[in-house]
């Protein structure tokens, strides 16, 4: 969505000789089978960073509801203050201090764009059949399907690019949510008889086209399609939950089915869609580092009961507690909601010792107390004193529970460990009973929601429930205990308060919406400042900023620099943002 402008000058006469900017010309690159595979590459590659780097923008997707906030706590900046620094101008900033909107926008583009020049050029190529070429087509057709799902839940109305353009464009139009949606559907039926199992782990499958249409049917109130295309994956032979240890590890199946080495095992029958991230392999230099976002900074702010310096996460220590939990900085910050309040059943493998790490679970490391003779060395920590008194002086940042059985990924690249590399799921079975259960819900279908529900419970020890129980809060939990760090919780989350206002059905809040104030009254408000703390009480970090958040923020901004740079058209701002009077009615057809 940029133009590009290019400008030379030279002071003889050379630069008029042709020279050629880069030895890729598309039509004399995509002329087989191997050349497009590689192009689908470009675009799996384009998925992988979504998880990967210092705050990869899934975290902002996660700060976006009621499941965890920023919690870096020692500078402006960082998105807590939701009301001051989610603006269309700040938008535009993509760094590591600063909400990844433009992330979002401009790689979801990417990847389109990407999709785009392999589904254009399809026919250009030659191919052992036929149906080698529909299997390309459709995994191109799932890939821009999946940017534009994300991107209409995200950004609501944008602009429709479904063909390849190879020059700058300046005259976008915002094309209507639903006519996408539906225009995605489409693809994603044809793609999904093309498209087979039996690939290389990475790599589009039907299992994978299915569940993305069951999110696409949901969004556009298609239930009954959504538990047909629910159904397909769930009973199609090729895919099933595991429910006993298994691969390198045999621990639990909890922690057996998040380890790295687990992950993309041929006897792992439950991954739909998988990023791969070996080490070498050219991608992300240091890993995922996910223990630097999910893990507490514990190393620092803790004092021990005698009031010494009791923990150190650095590696010249006798006892290295890095090596076995990593070093964090506390930026993905869990509220209580999703580490306590979610948590009632004890009996629950993903909420049971050694697979969840609370705080209490560390020791006072610091070799300090040791030289010191002090009695605290290497017990376990302890948030307050005997007479009360606070032993952490940033408990937002550097005292939280978190999911070891998930975040903890052995690192050989950094010293102290952040999280190395390694697969991770983007679609996972777990999910897709989740989603039928979902769809069983909208259609007051109570007792086959629990049942699916209770698959994945089940699996993980929890008690089951019954359809008495189900609400759409009920789902969000378990969504929550099963998905941290792999759903889009913002976008899911949007996602079902569109539906509260296209069907008006009431919430359990006793609530119901219309699509009409959508901006200034919906779920996805009600439900964050239900269970997210820091937002509801405003609550203020050590550097004296305040965790704020709106009803208009159920949409992001789009980022102003791609408004200027197409002078030609009208991509429409959401509202409740700088720009919103400027909106043209957005086109209710896709012109191919």
């Amino acid at each position: 969505m940029t133009a590009a402008v290019l400008v030379a000058s030279s002071c003889g006469k050379d630069w008029l000789k042709p020279e050629p900017l880069s030895f890729y010309e598309p039509d004399l690159t995509y002329v087989d089978a191997a050349a497009m595979r590689a192009a689908l590459v470009a675009c799996a590659r384009n998925a992988r960073i979504e998880y990967y780097g210092d705050n990869p923008p899934i975290l902002t997707e996660m700060l976006f509801s009621e499941v965890t906030v920023e919690g870096v706590t020692d500078k402006s900046g960082p998105p807590q203050d939701l009301n001051l620094l989610i603006t269309p101008d700040l938008a535009n900033e993509n760094n590591a201090d600063r909400a990844r909107i433009f992330h979002y926008w401009s790689e979801g583009y990417k990847g389109i764009k990407y999709a785009n020049t392999i589904i254009s050029r399809i026919d250009n190529a030659k191919y052992a059949s036929a149906a080698e070429r529909n299997a390309i087509l459709g995994s191109a057709y799932f890939h821009r399907a999946m940017r534009y799902y994300r991107l209409c839940m995200q950004f609501g109305d944008v602009p429709a690019v479904m063909k390849e353009h190879t020059a700058p464009k300046t005259d976008f139009f915002s094309t209507k949510r639903d006519v996408i949606l539906e225009y995605i559907k489409k693809d994603l039926d044809s793609a999904k008889g093309w498209v087979g199992d039996n690939v290389n782990r990475g790599e589009v499958t039907k299992g994978a086209i299915l569940h993305l249409l069951t999110k696409v049917n949901l969004a556009l109130g298609k239930f009954d399609d959504a538990i047909a295309s629910a159904t397909a994956v769930i009973n199609g032979g090729q895919y099933s939950l595991m429910r006993q240890p298994f691969g390198a590890t045999k621990k639990n199946v909890i922690w057996d089915l998040h380890r790295p080495e687990n992950k993309a095992l041929g006897e792992n029958k439950e991954g739909l869609f998988l990023i791969i991230d070996r080490f070498g392999d050219g991608g992300y230099d240091g890993g995922m580092r996910i223990m630097r976002q999910a893990v507490p900074l514990w190393g620092s702010n803790i004092n021990s009961p005698s009031g010494k310096k009791g923990t150190n996460d650095n590696t010249n220590q006798e006892y290295v507690q890095s090596n076995f939990y990593g070093r964090g900085i506390g930026r993905c910050r869990p509220t209580p909601y999703s580490q306590y309040d979610i948590w009632s059943d004890t009996s629950d493998l993903r909420h049971k010792k050694g697979n969840w790490m609370s705080m209490e679970d560390l020791v006072y490391n610091d070799i300090g107390l040791k030289n010191s003779n002090d009695t605290w060395y290497m017990k376990n920590l302890q948030l307050r004193n005997s007479t009360g008194g606070l032993l952490c002086t940033d408990t937002i940042r550097c005292w939280f529970g978190w999911p070891h059985y998930k975040i903890f990924i052995p690192d050989t690249e950094n010293s102290p460990m952040q999280g190395g590399h390694t697969d991770w799921y983007i679609f996972r079975l777990a999910e897709t009973y989740l989603l039928r259960a979902e769809a069983y819900y909208w259609k007051n279908e109570l007792g086959l929601a629990a049942n699916d529900i209770n698959e994945v419970r089940t699996r993980a020890q929890a008690k089951p429930i019954d359809g008495a129980q189900v609400t759409i809060g009920t789902i969000l939990d378990e969504r929550a205990r099963e998905l941290f760090f792999e759903e889009p919780r913002k976008t899911e989350l949007t996602r079902i308060a569109l539906l509260f206002a296209k069907t008006g059905k009431p919430a359990y809040n006793g609530k119901t919406y219309q699509l009409d104030n959508f901006s200034e009254n919906n779920f996805w408000y009600d439900r964050v400042i239900e269970n997210n703390v820091f937002y509801r009480t405003g609550i203020v970090t050590n550097h004296g900023d305040k965790y704020t958040v709106s009803p208009y923020h159920v949409f992001w901004p789009v980022p102003s620099r791609s408004l200027q740079s197409n002078p030609n058209g009208v991509i429409n701002q959401n509202k409740g943002y700088a720009g919103f009077e400027k909106n043209v009615p957005a086109s209710d057809q896709i012109v191919d």
